[in-house]
């Protein structure tokens, strides 16, 4: 089984990312998002799973707590555990980086991420009403925590 590898975000990644996003999200960030989140700092990730790239997250950290904002794993990639495998690390790199706390927002119609968030320890601690675009309407964002 081809071993995973994160490595930093950089610029020459943000056009392979943006393609991603869009294909995976109905309403993705656009490519300015990120690269907006790379001048901030936030620690944004490339997962690789042997040669291939699978995936990229973004995580704010803001004194002991951590935020993830995004987190994408190419279709042709789920399903393998991936996901589960990239959380799990991004988990303990903010463990290592001081976070005692890894919060999160999902939307409740995104049934197989709320599963996998639930499975890894993390609590529904309140909604964030009508926070996601859906349509012509907007969508509740379910506020999750991890006590890492």
């Amino acid at each position: 089984m081809p071993e995973l590898s994160f490595v930093a975000m950089r610029a020459e990644d943000l056009d392979w990312v943006a393609a991603r996003e869009a294909e995976l999200h109905a309403y993705p960030w656009s490519r300015g998002n990120f690269a907006d989140s790379l001048a901030a700092g936030h620690d944004a990730w490339i997962m690789r799973h042997g040669d291939d790239t699978v995936g990229y997250a973004i995580v704010l950290k803001v004194l002991d707590e951590a935020h993830l904002l995004d987190i994408g794993i190419v279709a042709s990639a789920q399903g393998q555990g991936l996901g589960q495998s990239f959380m799990a690390w991004l988990c303990g790199e903010a463990r290592e980086g001081g976070a005692e706390t890894f919060y999160l927002e999902v939307r409740p119609s995104n049934a197989a991420a709320l599963r996998l968030y639930q499975r890894m320890g993390f609590e529904e601690i309140g909604r964030r009403r009508a926070y996601y675009p859906a349509g012509s309407a907007r969508e509740d964002a379910i506020v999750m925590r991890r006590v890492l």
